[in-house]
């Protein structure tokens, strides 16, 4: 990899630092090139995303950034899983870690927050942005519901009494 090719990959590599809200750090022990792909693809199914890079190259572009501290976390064979969603990468870097052995949680850094393998297992257990927004169109639609349901009652109501009095009559 030449110079220029090194200063591509900081400055994307940055770029995609400056989008996220979490970086989860992974050490990877002979992970197979079939494993990598799946994670990768579970990881841009949740809209985060997963890299290898080296540790010199990934210290680089984490200068300046609000996880400039995790730096000190790249020794060895690592990965990053980045996502805008602050629980995707966490929720996904640990539902792989339990399928092998070979992939390890080493830490995270959430907003400037230093996050060990612990925090990033309670990250984990939150729920999605998604899964949130869900919740909460939900609750905003049950009161519209209900008012609905309300509004139609009484005149349902009326409707099977003026039935009933219709039938009494008839009979």
């Amino acid at each position: 990899m030449d110079r220029n090719q090194k200063k591509e990959l900081v400055a994307k590599l940055a770029q995609t630092l400056g989008e996220t809200q979490v970086v989860v750090i992974t050490r990877n022990h002979g992970l197979t090139v079939a494993q990598v792909s799946d994670l990768r693809t579970r990881m841009r199914g949740a809209g985060a995303q997963f890299k290898v890079t080296k540790n010199r190259l990934a210290r680089i572009a984490l200068e300046g950034t609000p996880y400039q501290d995790i730096g000190q976390l790249l020794v060895g064979p690592v990965g990053l899983a980045t996502s805008v969603d602050p629980v995707a990468a966490a929720k996904i870097a640990i539902e792989f870690a339990k399928t092998t052995d070979k992939f390890e949680i080493v830490g995270a850094s959430m907003a400037g927050t230093m996050l060990d393998a612990n925090g990033v297992k309670a990250l984990a257990e939150l729920p999605s942005l998604d899964e949130l927004r869900a919740k909460l169109v939900g609750l905003l639609q049950a009161p519209a519901t209900k008012i609905a349901q309300l509004s139609t009652a009484p005149a349902a109501k009326l409707a099977r009494v003026f039935a009933a009095y219709g039938d009494s009559a008839a009979a």
